[in-house]
């Protein structure tokens, strides 16, 4: 066991510790500059494109609009609460600037890679859109890369439905015990089965959850924080100076001052908004949408809700409260429920635990997900879901039940980091695919297109699924 400690360890260090994040930022800003900031230029379409209009969506299909919630319910996690207020403790409130700069970049990324997973993706025979990085690797690359499909699909599989599924049982469990004394074992008999009715509906009851609880939590929380910005309105300024002047060097709250603040803030951003980990392209390929790129451009946006909503959301919470002393002892979930409490009042430990509860399941639901599209590059038969379906319950139900289940990262994180230098090789090698593509968008909106119709006989050369486009 001790062996097997050691490797995971190593392959932590080898990706997150000092390659991934510079690799993922480098790639970020090259894609950037590539596509001409291409996250800018079409940031007001995100939001008409993300409710497309009636009839741009055949019946009984997922819109952009359902896989935009799904993936914005993936993102947002305990790590838009949890990893803020850990950024802003051990990097100082510089960190935040730092998490929307990364976010930025990361909106390029997440284009690139959610178009890919549109362009090859797949008609299901239950009618549905199926795709990610397994797809473009395969179809993409050529089938002499299938050990990388099967390679990624583990990894996924392994990280995503079994062990993140096990941590966020466990937030869940943690947070009701800590607020309602309810014991952590009685959490696990409510979660589990709650959990199993959902994804037994597979795909299309998955959307359905996920649009209804996830605008609900996203809601929520947004207002909590804008109320607390006008309660505190005239110590705003003061906030934002500070958020640039440690971010830049002008002052110093951590020990390693600009330099704390700048790794501390790219790894939680890169961490909360997941842009080129290879996760997101699985919820963005099942999108009915007109034309790749319009997908892509959606994605965007959730990454852009991600860090610069609900992220800064957290940030504002916690620097507009007197809770937080650089330096301080206080971190955590502990430091962001001190400073609502600061807020609103004691009672407010009750909202904070029904959105944690609301965070989790959704993402619960989302890790799911993509733990079946995993599996089906495996097996695709009905005993191979079913067990699957089991075995994540199992997993949440331990979680959540366990007193400590923050061991799973121990062999997740690693997971995650291979993943992404995956999807990272693939989609850089696949960028002058996505470049065609967008040349297209373009050509159609200078036409005159509002809404650009992606023609794949103008492609020729790309092994597609012709019948997703008809």
């Amino acid at each position: 066991m001790e062996t097997v400690n050691q490797i995971f360890e190593y392959l932590n260090a080898a990706t997150w510790g000092w390659a991934l994040v510079p690799l993922l930022v480098v790639i970020g800003l090259y894609f950037t500059l590539i596509t001409r900031f291409v996250q800018l230029r079409y940031f007001g379409r995100m939001w008409s494109l993300a409710r497309p209009k009636k009839g741009q969506v055949a019946a009984g299909q997922v819109s952009a609009w359902d896989a935009l919630v799904m993936s914005v319910g993936g993102r947002v996690g305990g790590g838009n609460l949890v990893g803020v207020a850990v950024a802003i403790t051990l990097g100082g409130p510089g960190s935040i600037f730092w998490m929307w700069a990364i976010a930025l970049v990361g909106m390029a990324t997440s284009l690139i890679e959610c178009t890919l997973a549109q362009t090859f993706k797949r008609r299901g025979v239950d009618g549905l859109f199926r795709g990610g990085p397994a797809a473009y690797i395969r179809h993409g690359l050529g089938v002499n890369y299938r050990w990388l499909v099967w390679f990624y699909a583990f990894c996924l599989l392994t990280a995503f439905g079994f062990g993140f599924n096990a941590f966020q049982g466990n937030t869940i469990s943690t947070a009701v015990q800590h607020s309602l004394g309810i014991p952590p074992w009685t959490t696990a008999m409510v979660l589990g089965p709650l959990a199993a009715l959902i994804v037994a509906g597979g795909l299309r009851r998955i959307v359905k959850v996920s649009a209804t609880i996830v605008p609900l939590m996203c809601l929520l929380y947004l207002l909590m924080g804008l109320a607390v910005v006008l309660m505190n309105l005239e110590q705003v300024p003061h906030v934002f100076g500070s958020i640039f002047a440690n971010a830049l060097g002008f002052e110093e709250a951590v020990s390693g001052g600009m330099g704390a603040a700048v790794a501390v803030g790219f790894k939680r951003g890169l961490f909360s908004n997941e842009a080129g980990l290879g996760s997101v392209p699985n919820v963005a390929a099942t999108a009915d949408v007109r034309h790749p790129v319009s997908q892509g451009i959606v994605q965007a946006l959730s990454v852009f809700i991600d860090t610069w909503v609900i992220c800064s959301c957290t940030a504002f919470i916690i620097l507009l409260s007197p809770v937080y002393q650089p330096g301080g002892e206080i971190t955590g979930a502990a430091l962001v429920q001190a400073s609502l409490a600061v807020h609103f009042g004691a009672w407010v430990q009750y909202l904070l635990t029904l959105l944690l509860f609301l965070l989790s399941l959704s993402t619960i639901i989302y890790n799911y997900y993509l733990g079946e599209t995993a599996l089906a590059e495996f097996s695709q038969s009905r005993n191979a879901k079913l067990i699957l379906r089991v075995l994540v319950v199992v997993c949440i139900m331990l979680g959540a039940g366990a007193p400590e289940a923050t061991v799973v990262f121990l062999f997740s994180d690693p997971l995650m980091g291979l993943l992404a230098v995956v999807n990272l090789m693939v989609i850089v090698t696949l960028l002058p695919v996505v470049l065609r593509l967008l040349d297209d968008y373009r050509s159609q909106l200078k036409r005159g297109e509002k809404v650009p119709r992606f023609d794949p006989d103008q492609f020729l050369d790309l092994d597609l699924d012709r019948d997703a486009w008809k």
